[in-house]
């Protein structure tokens, strides 16, 4: 089994400004920045800044603990795994305005990202993401507590099997910044029940 330690960590789209300590990261964002590919809105967005591993494991669970400040629409923190451009997903809680916010999911497969969400208050602040492994599959769960977890998707990686790249990440796509925490890093046997 593998394990989130900070000399094992990269930047993809380093930042200009942050923070990392072995139990704690502190990113933030820049305005201009996020990750979207094509589907409904036309636009193709590559440019969010990510801290990630890499393992070939293919079972395991990752777990995080995120907040934020967030309070300028589509300002986004959590867990992803990029493979490149064209291959990747992300699961945040994406700011819209000072009643709700978005707790949702990015699956990008072969270019094409879809968006799938549920409102929340926007009063929440942060959130536990439990990402598990099986293979090519994959399953994202949420937590307010970091104990009890509730399913947010599974999903399927084209590109996801073998060698990923997962961590956490943080943007801003419009004219803004806040600062996105992460702690509480736990990488461990997939917690995932195998399907019988």
């Amino acid at each position: 089994m593998f394990e989130w330690k900070k000399d094992q960590l990269f930047w993809i789209r380093e930042p200009k400004k942050h923070e990392i300590r072995q139990d704690r990261v502190v990113l933030t964002t820049e305005p201009g920045t996020d990750l979207w590919q094509r589907t409904y809105y036309g636009f193709r967005n590559d440019n969010a800044p990510a801290l990630v591993t890499r393992t070939a494991e293919p079972f395991f669970s990752f777990a995080v603990k995120t907040e934020f400040d967030s309070k300028r629409r589509y300002d986004q923190c959590g867990v992803l795994i990029y493979q490149n451009e064209e291959n990747w997903f992300k699961a945040s809680i994406e700011y819209e305005n000072e009643r709700v916010q978005r707790l949702g999911s990015v699956v990008t497969n072969r270019g094409y990202s879809d968006w799938a969400t549920t409102d929340i208050g926007a009063d929440v602040k942060s959130m536990y993401y439990r990402l598990s492994r099986r293979g090519s599959d994959y399953l994202i769960e949420t937590s307010a507590d970091g104990t009890n977890y509730k399913q947010m998707r599974i999903f399927h990686l084209f590109e996801g099997g073998g060698e990923i790249r997962f961590g956490i990440y943080a943007c801003s796509p419009e004219e803004s910044s806040f600062d996105a925490v992460f702690s509480e890093f736990e990488a461990t046997e997939c917690k995932w029940a195998e399907h019988r």
